[in-house]
C-alpha cells in the first residue's frame, strides 16, 4: 500500500501526512510521476485560492496525470477543502477559472448576511449525513473542523453524502465511485477525523 499526498504548493500537506502516519500507514508528499503511478491511494489537500490551485496542478503536469490514475485506473481519491473544490467545472474565487471537471458543478462564495454570519467559516461544525458512505463507518460524533469561504454547488445531488448549515446549507462531503471529497479538514478534526481517514485508507 502506498499513500501519496499531492504536493502542488497549496499548503497543509505535512499535517495530512502526519495524520496518515499516525494511523500506521506510510505516506509520501510528492508530485513525482512515479510516486503517483505507484500509489494505491491519492490525497489532494489544499488551502488557498481556486485559481492558484488549478494553475499549479496544470503547471506541474498533475492535472492529466491525476486524471489518468483516478478516472481511468480507478484509484481511491480523497480531496480535502480546496482539493474538493478543484474537482468542479469552474470556480468563482477572484474571477472565473476552469477546474478539473471531474464533478459537474461550480464553486462559489457563501451567500449569507455577513453582518451576522462571519466569512470565512472557521471552526468546528456538525455535518448532516445525507446517505451512508464507507467514510462514515464508526463515526459517532460527526463534528469536524472547517476553514473556508467558498463551497461546491454540484449539478448532481446524488453524489452528496453530507451537508452543513452555516447561514446557508452547503455541501460538506461527496462520493462519486472512487472519488471522495470533504470540505472540512479531517487531519485537524482529532479522533473522528482520523477515523474517517482510516476508513478511506481501507478502501480497496
Amino acid at each position: 500500500m502506498s499513500v501519496v499526498v499531492i504536493d502542488y504548493g497549496m499548503g497543509n500537506v505535512a499535517s495530512v501526512k502526519n495524520a496518515v502516519d499516525a494511523l500506521g500507514y506510510d505516506a509520501v508528499i510528492s508530485r513525482k510521476k512515479e510516486d503517483i503511478e505507484n500509489a494505491s491511494h491519492i490525497i489532494l489537500p489544499g488551502v488557498g485560492a481556486f485559481g492558484n490551485g488549478i494553475h499549479n496542478l496544470i503547471d506541474f503536469g498533475l492535472a492529466d496525470l491525476l486524471g489518468k490514475e483516478i478516472l481511468q485506473k480507478g484509484k481511491p481519491f480523497l480531496g480535502l477543502c480546496l482539493g474538493l473544490q478543484l474537482l468542479a467545472d469552474t470556480g468563482q474565487e477572484g474571477g472565473a477559472y476552469k477546474g478539473l471537471g471531474w464533478i459537474r458543478g461550480y464553486v462559489r462564495r457563501f451567500q449569507v448576511n455577513e453582518s451576522k454570519v462571519k466569512v470565512p467559516h472557521v471552526g468546528w461544525d456538525d455535518i448532516i449525513i445525507k446517505r451512508q458512505s464507507v467514510l462514515f463507518q464508526n463515526i459517532r460524533k460527526p463534528i469536524f473542523y472547517f476553514v473556508h469561504s467558498y463551497h461546491l454547488i454540484p449539478e448532481d445531488e446524488s453524489i452528496v453524502i453530507a451537508k452543513t448549515e452555516y447561514g446557508e446549507t452547503f455541501v460538506a462531503a461527496i462520493e462519486k465511485e472512487n472519488i471522495f471529497g470533504l470540505q472540512f479538514h479531517p487531519e485537524k478534526s482529532q479522533r473522528e477525523g482520523l477515523r474517517l481517514l482510516k476508513n478511506f485508507l481501507q478502501i480497496r
